[in-house]
């Protein structure tokens, strides 16, 4: 199982990061988000970068991708499959977000499928994630798509043994912010490196 720290943003910060060596890195170009990213960290990053809109123009996501360097998207508002099926034609690995509460919306996930490479499930709330929220991780027991998905949504460090217990062979990695942080966009480095040594 593979680990994305999302929300990430301070250059030191970061460089810290990076010594824990997470698969994925997470940057949000969501304005209205308290972890908004404007400017280019300073630092190497090792691990895939991907860069997370809500609602944004495609000609935008392009701008960002040049500029902070990534080829993997997460879509966290209400695109459209067309929106999907664009990015993919040019080049990017597409993550489809779902807030989900007590059920899994399966026929809007069936129809994204063939679109996108992996999904993400985070907890529905008024806002686009960050929220610290679970949702009720049973109901994936009912998923049965082939599409590899992340799990997101408030998880912390005493969830590890619960996401295991899952048991899901699509469950591809989990996606960790709110949790592990002293405040927004600064993580506890300490925490995630205990969370990735147990995961």
């Amino acid at each position: 199982m593979k680990l994305k720290v999302c929300g990430m943003r301070d250059t030191e910060n970061i460089r810290e990061l990076m010594a824990v060596e997470p698969d994925f890195m997470g940057m949000i170009f969501y304005p209205k988000s308290s972890r908004y990213i404007e400017q280019v960290p300073q630092t190497t990053i090792t691990a895939e970068r991907i860069g997370v809109f809500v609602n944004e123009e495609v000609s935008v996501i392009q701008q960002k991708a040049m500029e902070f360097g990534f080829n993997t998207v997460q879509l966290h508002g209400d695109e459209s499959i067309a929106d999907a099926s664009l990015l993919k034609s040019l080049g990017f690995k597409v993550i489809r977000v779902f807030s989900v509460s007590d059920q899994l919306p399966k026929a809007e996930m069936k129809q994204y499928e063939s679109e996108v490479d992996y999904f993400l499930f985070d907890t529905k709330t008024p806002k686009y994630g960050g929220s610290g929220q679970k949702f009720d991780w049973s109901i994936l027991q009912e998923y049965d798509l082939n599409t590899p998905f992340f799990l997101s949504g408030g998880i912390e460090l005493e969830d590890l043994e619960a996401i295991k217990a899952l048991n899901i062979p699509q469950l591809y990695a989990v996606d960790i912010n709110s949790r592990f942080e002293t405040s927004p966009a600064v993580k506890d480095i300490e925490k995630i490196k205990a969370f990735k040594h147990q995961l």
